[in-house]
């Protein structure tokens, strides 16, 4: 998926010596025999959406020799567009979402939202097409990835007009301020916060401060990758051989390093939260988000 992106770099990851053409070769080379059960992909680019591929992934899984093909993992995907392109949503985009959506392979909607820090839609067309693809969510009935970048009061407006408060939803990748965090999750039960490596970043905060608030009580997070990007930091201080390198990808065999990153730098509670504790309570709470 991200072929174009990172084709000078492929070299980077071929450090065991594998040949990596396809998206099957990545998978097996990075996830077999790693006990990564599933992934959940995320379609959210006009063009990937345009171009089927996000299909023949999907029924690839289908296969009786599926699996095997990504890896020993389970693949599922949520679709929809990114607020980035929310200028490209049109009749077409919408009619391949729903169709997506009735794959037995769909397990939500996203990721959709709101990001005005890089404003690269206009603020008035973001707002129109997340309130689209809500509504086209809860008429399919599926749950739904929220992406929110310095949109607060837009976000929590829209999502608490719009989404019945039983909903399920995902706020991926969460950056924003704690306040925003705890409204959220007052007003929505069924909502988990989205946590990925940036949580060990000097320069965010915010991720672990909502974190610690919800130690005490039900651990309403799920990891998460955001790949290519959001490499944990802590991962180059464990593993030697790679001193001195960086990571070009970040992938879903690294999670582990988020758990621990979370238990032993946020919670920092030892008595109560490891890091095989985070990484339980987390997948619980994906399969209880996206049923896989």
């Amino acid at each position: 998926m991200y072929q174009s992106r990172y084709a000078t770099r492929t070299e980077d990851i071929n450090d065991l010596g594998n040949k990596i053409e396809t998206v099957y070769d990545f998978t097996k080379v990075m996830y077999e025999g790693r006990e990564v059960e599933a992934i959940v992909d995320v379609w959210c680019e006009h063009t990937q959406i345009k171009s089927g591929l996000w299909k023949e992934f999907a029924d690839e899984a289908l296969k009786p020799e599926g699996e095997n093909r990504w890896g020993g993992m389970e693949y599922w995907f949520v679709i929809g567009i990114h607020p980035h392109e929310a200028k490209e949503y049109d009749d077409e985009i919408e009619q391949i979402i729903i169709e997506a959506a009735s794959h037995p392979r769909c397990v939500g909607l996203g990721e959709m939202g709101l990001d005005y820090h890089y404003s690269f839609s206009p603020h008035p067309i973001q707002q129109a097409v997340l309130e689209k693809q809500i509504q086209l969510a809860l008429r399919l009935n599926k749950p739904i990835t929220i992406h929110t970048r310095e949109a607060e009061e837009d976000t929590l407006r829209i999502l608490k007009e719009l989404v019945p408060k039983e909903h399920k939803l995902h706020i991926h990748c969460f950056t924003d301020s704690p306040d925003l965090a705890a409204q959220l999750l007052d007003w929505f039960p069924n909502l988990y916060i989205g946590v990925t490596g940036v949580v060990s970043y000097s320069t965010n905060t915010n991720t672990g401060d909502v974190v610690k608030t919800l130690a005490g009580d039900k651990l309403r997070i799920v990891l998460e990758t955001d790949a290519p990007y959001m490499v944990p930091s802590n991962l180059y201080d464990s593993v030697p051989a790679i001193k001195g390198k960086r990571f070009p990808i970040c992938h879903t065999a690294m999670l582990p390093w988020t758990a621990e990153f979370v238990a032993s730098k946020v919670i920092n509670d030892s008595t109560s939260w490891t890091a095989d504790r985070v990484m339980e309570v987390a997948r619980e709470n994906a399969r209880h988000m996206y049923g896989v």
